[in-house]
């Protein structure tokens, strides 16, 4: 399999990576969740090319966003028809920049992250169902400040698919957190996405080298579908 940061690689970096034995396959187990992250408005922007929409989304994804949520959808779809449960996430703030640490890192108009503007919301592309859980958090990690692990442990989940972005942020924050916990984890390679490139390609290069695994979604769908065969099985 290719990956999106072969071509940032130097044959040293390539050295180290075999002669570590970097990026085994962590697996997947029986219960999985599906984790789209933070795919708001404030953080997609328009599907256009990146600088072109950076006036009125600062920190939108443009057409790269959107790429991934088109694969996504695929995903979101395979899920709910197979039974998988899923979960979206918000990041937003509730009713003051007071305790937002990512303000404090970035000039530009914070009052959009506040809890019920309508940049804060969900694209109508991935809307949640009634029965869909909505977590919002106010810190790159799912896990810091919220009930997430209760909620896994009651749904007896042990694996978290992960979509959404950024790859280098939230997404990575996320992972991270949930291996910590000894949760199996994927990250979907091209349902996630970065506004930096760089920051895309380091942080998957990253999290298959030492926490999880990055697959494609043809292979998650592949998982779902597989799942549900065992399950009619019985």
């Amino acid at each position: 399999m290719t990956y999106v940061w072969d071509d940032a690689l130097t044959e040293a970096d390539r050295l180290v990576i075999k002669k570590g034995g970097y990026g085994k396959k962590r697996g997947l187990g029986s219960k999985p969740l599906l984790v789209i992250i933070d795919v708001q408005y404030n953080y997609v922007g328009e599907d256009v090319p990146i600088e072109q929409q950076l006036d009125q989304w600062p920190s939108g994804g443009g057409s790269r966003a959107w790429d991934a949520i088109r694969s996504i959808q695929n995903l979101l779809e395979t899920a709910r028809t197979c039974g998988i449960p899923v979960m979206h996430t918000r990041n937003v703030q509730k009713k003051t920049l007071f305790f937002d640490n990512f303000s404090a890192k970035a000039e530009r108009d914070n009052t959009k992250y506040l809890d019920g503007r309508p940049e804060a919301q969900i694209v109508k592309e991935l809307q949640p169902l009634e029965n869909e859980l909505v977590l919002d958090k106010s810190y790159a990690s799912a896990f810091f400040g919220t009930p997430l692990v209760s909620y896994l442990i009651k749904m007896g989940v042990d694996s978290l698919i992960l979509a959404g972005g950024s790859t280098g942020g939230c997404v990575r924050a996320t992972a991270v957190d949930a291996v910590m916990r000894n949760f199996n984890v994927a990250v979907v390679e091209d349902c996630v996405y970065d506004r930096i490139e760089l920051s895309h390609k380091a942080a998957l290069l990253d999290l298959w080298m030492k926490y999880c695994d990055v697959s494609a979604s043809e292979e998650i769908i592949r998982y779902f579908q597989q799942l549900k065969s065992e399950d009619t099985r019985g």
